[in-house]
């Protein structure tokens, strides 16, 4: 294996992982690109395979459900965001199982995890990319540069991406991708369905013994209804705080900040809701159920069921206020289950993951889309490979993470090496090999020690690969609970500014939003008064822009509405 570092001082600590002998000799087929400009959004949604001719002779198989296989050996370069919990390893068994079914290998441009997204910006900015970008959540910076490809206009390409997009109704999802050109630049993992998300882990056996039945309460529960929930729980223990939380009280803020209609922590986002009736955004956070929600934390931390350290304390100190018994919930996700579950100092601690409450907005679920990050294509795959061999590595990235066998292999590797399945078709993992909780005294690791299950090739799939990784029957029964009991929140549609839109709007959201944040953390601790000082906050936010900020949204998007359908 050749290494060999990035020059550059920009680039310093990249590494370059030759996995192939060598790399795919270059083709010298016309650098321009053939894809025809779609004129509005159905045209960019569309579903339709592109048929090849009859006189095209490929040197490889494809297709819908078909494993991609190249006649000779071929090599693409690739961003590889490096997990610190599972490092990269030359041996793996995902590389020469990826090699062995498609005679593909890569030229990998290894990265720290921790510095992926400055390392990227770098490579792609300067047009040194490689030609697949994985772990992309924010592609809109990278567009106006031409270093990417506007891979819209090539989704008729492959089939699989097509299929998935198709059958499971994908097109609202990915108006959300949308720029101002009517085109989208990042492939995003897809879901067939949504669900799970963030809500509140829970002593069960506490709330139990403090007269609180949660599992029938939760039903239909709202924040007033869990608020009185915890008083009981205090009163029972005497506890300081019921909730002590982590993330500096992004996440509280952000599932809470939902049944309210409104915007905060994590998802505070420009701050903007868009009205589905009327067609048009207003500024979230200056109205009355903003108020409301403000007054309700703040009720929660002044009667000592809402520990103020949430907003400033470290996350290990919120999980070790769990884990001793000194607080009874806080927020996460169900992944953290079992995680959580092992480090209880109460052997019979029983916890719970609840359905989020709701509010004036709704008994909402928390996550309302089925995108994922996704993967973005270098300009430099189409220079360097013309556009048939453009076309031969898009079928392969088609293959690799939208077809089922693709997203089988990313998340559990290999039947008979890694898993098997059972008389139901479940998978089964092997004994020696733990994962997510599965066999946690086995001595390897499905990712660290094989490759699988990491976040660069696993996301995104159909309901049976999402249930298939639900490793315990409480993350089946907390989904299940979440679609039962909640609805789904449409999605709001991109108001598409251009690059100069985008500036001036950034002008104005960021100071506007540093405000709004730095309001309501005093509103929720008590350091500013809700109801001698709401008219101060509703001005300061005024004086930042906010009604320019949602006028100027408002006409950008009276402008760009009808490629949307409306």
């Amino acid at each position: 294996m050749k290494v060999k570092k990035v020059l550059g001082a920009a680039l310093a600590g990249i590494m370059i992982f030759s996995l192939a002998a060598c790399k795919e000799s270059t083709t010298d087929a016309g650098k321009e690109n053939a894809a025809e400009t779609a004129t509005n959004v159905a045209d960019m949604l569309d579903t339709d395979v592109a048929a090849d001719s009859e006189e095209a002779q490929l040197d490889y198989t494809y297709g819908e459900d078909v494993t991609f296989h190249s006649d000779e050996p071929v090599t693409y370069s690739m961003m590889y965001s490096d997990h610190e919990n599972y490092p990269y390893q030359e041996d793996w068994l995902l590389w020469s199982e990826i090699q062995k079914r498609t005679n593909v290998t890569f030229d990998l441009t290894v990265i720290a995890r921790t510095d992926y997204e400055d390392k990227k910006s770098v490579l792609v900015n300067s047009g040194d990319s490689p030609y697949i970008i994985p772990k992309t959540y924010e592609e809109g910076k990278y567009v106006n540069g031409g270093q990417v490809v506007a891979i819209s206009d090539w989704v008729k390409y492959m089939p699989n991406y097509q299929k998935c997009v198709k059958e499971w109704n994908m097109a609202d999802d990915l108006k959300s991708k949308l720029q101002a050109d009517g085109k989208y630049y990042v492939l995003p993992g897809l879901w067939e369905i949504g669900g799970g998300g963030y809500s509140f882990i829970i002593r069960k056996d506490i709330f139990e013994e403090a007269g609180v039945d949660v599992t029938e309460l939760e039903k239909t529960w709202t924040y007033e209804d869990f608020y009185e929930a915890c008083k009981k729980v205090k009163e029972y223990t005497g506890c300081d705080y019921v909730i002590s939380d982590m993330s500096k009280g992004d996440c509280l803020l952000n599932i809470s900040s939902i049944s309210y209609g409104v915007k905060a922590g994590w998802g505070i986002s420009n701050g903007l809701v868009f009205d589905h009736e009327k067609e048009e955004y207003y500024f979230a956070d200056a109205t009355d159920n903003m108020k409301e929600w403000l007054a309700m934390l703040n009720k929660m931390v002044k009667e000592g069921i809402l520990d103020p350290e949430s907003f400033s304390q470290e996350d290990d100190s919120a999980k070790a206020k769990f884990f001793t018994g000194e607080t009874y919930a806080m927020t996460g996700n169900y992944q953290n289950l079992n995680d959580y579950a092992m480090q209880m100092q109460a052997d019979d601690a029983q916890l719970y993951m609840t359905v989020a409450p709701g509010g004036p907005a709704g008994l909402l679920q928390m996550e309302n889309s089925r995108l994922e990050n996704g993967v973005m294509i270098s300009q430099n795959a189409l220079d360097d490979l013309g556009e048939e061999g453009f076309i031969k590595m898009l079928r392969f990235v088609d293959w690799l993470w939208y077809s089922e066998e693709g997203h089988l292999l990313a998340q559990w590797g290999v039947e008979g090496e890694t898993y098997t399945k059972d008389a139901n078709g479940d998978i089964v993992l092997n004994p020696d090999i733990t994962y997510s909780g599965l066999n946690p005294e086995a001595s390897k690791k499905l990712n660290a020690d094989y490759g699988f299950a990491g976040g660069v090739f696993a996301y995104g799939g159909s309901a049976w690969i999402k249930n298939s990784r639900m490793t315990t029957a409480e993350e089946k029964d907390f989904d299940a609970r979440i679609r039962e009991y909640r609805e789904m929140r449409p999605i709001d549609p991109p108001f598409m500014a251009n690059e100069e839109e985008t500036e001036e709007l950034t002008l104005i959201q960021t100071p506007l939003i540093d405000s709004t944040k730095t309001w309501i953390q005093k509103f929720i601790t008590g350091q500013a008064d809700i109801d001698s000082q709401w008219d101060a906050y509703i001005s300061e936010i005024k004086n930042l822009g906010a009604d320019n900020y949602v006028t100027e949204v408002n006409e950008i998007f009276a402008k760009n509405k009808s490629k949307l359908g409306y």
